[in-house]
């Protein structure tokens, strides 16, 4: 599904939903912009930020895709916003592992209505029952991390996971690595690809992990 907006002046904007991913590409007269963000990481309850209707990452971010109210009309852009809602739901559920109707009342809650709380620190809550972390699985995603993507890129999320690997028990460990995903912006669905564990260590109750 795809959506276009033209502004006069000021180029177009073209958004397109691809099976898990929202490709953005935006255009003028100098120079061309594109961007890929996955599906799974967008809070599919948007912020309104006239002119734009702003989507968010499901972790404390600045927006990740900004659309022009109501164009190129109210028709075309609410049914692209419906769709991209619901894509962003169902994408984070599959990611999550859960399937409607299978996961517990306090989860469904959460994925299908809710974005996840934060506390005064900006730190997605947690439940009593959320899995320890496992410094086995913590070291396996730095070195998936490591593999795949460019070190310099993510310096910052890479110390933090070295960190927590270190003293699993460690609340400010889990606070610096919300802080370093957070500040990745749109390479949040490129870490989320190759180290899924990141998702559910900022997840609230993570699934059988």
């Amino acid at each position: 599904m795809k959506l276009v907006q033209t502004q006069l002046l000021k180029g177009t904007r073209e958004f397109e939903i691809a099976d898990n991913v929202v490709n953005f590409r935006m255009k003028t007269l100098l120079k061309e912009e594109k961007l890929t963000v996955d599906l799974s990481i967008l809070n599919p309850e948007p912020v309104v930020n006239v002119p734009f209707l702003e989507f968010h990452s499901r972790v404390k971010c600045g927006p990740l895709l900004s659309l022009l109210l109501d164009k190129p009309n109210s028709q075309e852009f609410n049914a692209f916003v419906d769709e991209l809602k619901q894509r962003a739901r169902q994408e984070y559920s599959a990611f999550a592992g859960l399937k409607a109707g299978s996961q517990p009342e306090s989860l469904a809650a959460n994925v299908f209505e809710e974005p996840p709380e934060y506390d005064e620190a900006g730190r997605i809550r947690t439940g009593k029952n959320v899995e320890p972390v496992i410094a086995e699985r913590v070291d396996e995603t730095i070195r998936m991390l490591e593999q795949h993507l460019q070190a310099g890129e993510i310096e910052a999320l890479l110390a933090a996971l070295k960190a927590l690997k270190e003293d699993p028990e460690n609340e400010s460990c889990l606070d610096r690595l919300i802080e370093a995903f957070d500040d990745l912006g749109p390479r949040q669905g490129a870490v989320l690809t190759y180290a899924p564990y990141v998702g559910f260590l900022l997840s609230e109750n993570p699934p059988g992990l």
